[in-house]
């Protein structure tokens, strides 16, 4: 594999699957990640933050997330499912009235339909 692979997200998400976050976490740290940009770079992102998650660092998980690329005024399926990860996140630490919003930006960022925000915004709400 070469470097700016678009499939680095999916190798990842792969190791997360198998139990292996902490490889997972490897992965998004290497120096083939660093070249990453766009959509490649924040489904990365997105995985390691859920590799975070699955060892109980869910600070952590928020500080992968919390990045320029965490803009209200994206629109698209991956900035829904940035923005989803970033809400799911503020949950999973009780933080219920922000994650709400992320939510509702996620919502409004997708486009597409690849997430349930809406759903999500309805339990919430």
């Amino acid at each position: 594999m070469g470097s700016r692979s678009p499939l680095l997200a999916l190798i990842a998400d792969c190791e997360r699957g198998l139990g292996r976050p902490l490889r997972a976490i490897e992965l998004a740290r290497g120096p083939e990640a660093a070249q990453l940009s766009g959509d490649d770079a924040d489904e990365l992102r997105i995985v390691a933050a859920g590799a975070r998650a699955d060892l109980g660092q869910l600070e952590q998980a928020l500080t992968v997330l919390s990045t320029p690329q965490l803009d209200p005024a994206r629109t698209g399926s991956t900035a829904a499912r940035l923005f989803y990860a970033y809400a799911e996140t503020l949950l999973a630490l009780g933080r219920r009235d922000e994650a709400l919003r992320w939510f509702l930006r996620a919502a409004d960022a997708d486009l597409e339909g690849v997430t349930d925000a809406e759903d999500r915004v309805a339990e919430l709400g």
